[in-house]
């Protein structure tokens, strides 16, 4: 039990530490090649926190498991929205000045919906994979067309957000360290993870719902309640929100591409309502003040404590 633990523990730091010289070194070979750096801190706000859960998700469909990756997928969207953006909140309140949040927060829901929609048959097959991954691609679209529009305020946020030394060496070194992290890191964790849930009686989606997704998460949670107490609430809400649409349009739909999915029934039924239930939690807090507070904070972690309650007492 201790061992795998630790092994655990020791793929979710490997796994953060790769994800961060992952984002760095992309960001530094875009701009190198001639992308703006406003349009890749945009890309890497919305997407780039995603890279340790899509390698996990890699390593589980890898070994055969497709249920915990599902698990991480889906159950990173309800940590996002609850944990992370709450705990960040109540670090300290969110104010919320980008324009783009709103609308990528109902496209979150409409790709909710949809995957919901697909999984009533019990199966998400290639072609709805292929029809999720162009969604990713319009959103991913979208956000760099809308994020044009945005205040000088906002885009200098982003701009400092990727802002990093393009040297090509320096790059590809950091692209080979963070291929080297991301594989051991996703390797240990799904090890252990799935050892640990054996050991407590754990399914491997319960495994991929709960403590992968809380794992993966946590260096992204230290990261929103720093950025939150330096008054970067846009830059909050843009990785929760812009993870979200990753995990459930690129990550699912290229799983299903690859191999069509058995989703299980619990998913259409509780999973994904869940998200939609944070969703609408969330929609008027950006809607009406462009604030989120710290009691507003609190009720997002009271949120996703219930949904792990009720997990762990329904499906155990």
């Amino acid at each position: 039990m201790a061992e795998a633990l630790g092994l655990f523990a020791l793929g979710l730091l490997v796994l953060a530490l790769g994800g961060d010289s992952a984002v760095k070194g992309v960001s530094g070979l875009a701009q190198r090649l001639g992308m703006r750096p406003f349009a890749a801190g945009l890309l890497l706000l919305a997407f780039g926190t995603s890279i340790p859960e899509l390698a996990v998700n890699l390593r589980a469909m890898w070994q055969q498991q497709p249920h915990l990756a599902l698990g991480n997928a889906v159950g990173s969207n309800v940590v996002n929205l609850g944990l992370t953006l709450g705990l960040a909140a109540l670090a300290a309140p969110l104010v919320l000045r980008a324009r783009v949040l709103v609308p990528m927060l109902v496209l979150l829901a409409v790709a909710t919906f949809a995957l919901m929609a697909f999984g009533l048959d019990g199966y998400v097959g290639r072609v709805e994979g292929a029809v999720l991954l162009l969604g990713f691609l319009a959103v991913a679209a979208f956000v760099l067309r809308h994020g044009a529009r945005e205040d000088a305020e906002v885009q200098a946020e982003v701009v400092a957000f990727a802002s990093t030394r393009t040297g090509l060496l320096q790059n590809l070194l950091r692209l080979a360290v963070a291929a080297v992290a991301l594989y051991f890191g996703a390797r240990w964790v799904v090890g252990g993870g799935l050892e640990l849930g054996q050991r407590l009686g754990l399914t491997p989606l319960m495994v991929g719902l709960l403590p992968v997704a809380v794992g993966t998460a946590l260096p992204e949670i230290a990261a929103a309640v720093a950025a939150a107490r330096r008054g970067q609430g846009d830059m909050v809400a843009g990785h929760v929100i812009g993870s979200s649409l990753f995990n459930l349009l690129a990550i699912v739909g290229g799983m299903a591409l690859a191999q069509p999915l058995a989703l299980p029934a619990s998913f259409v039924k509780f999973e994904l309502p869940a998200v939609l239930v944070l969703v609408l939690l969330v929609y008027p807090l950006l809607r009406s003040g462009r604030r989120i507070t710290q009691q507003e904070g609190g009720i997002l972690c009271l949120a996703f404590l219930a949904w792990a309650v009720l997990e762990l007492l329904l499906f155990l």
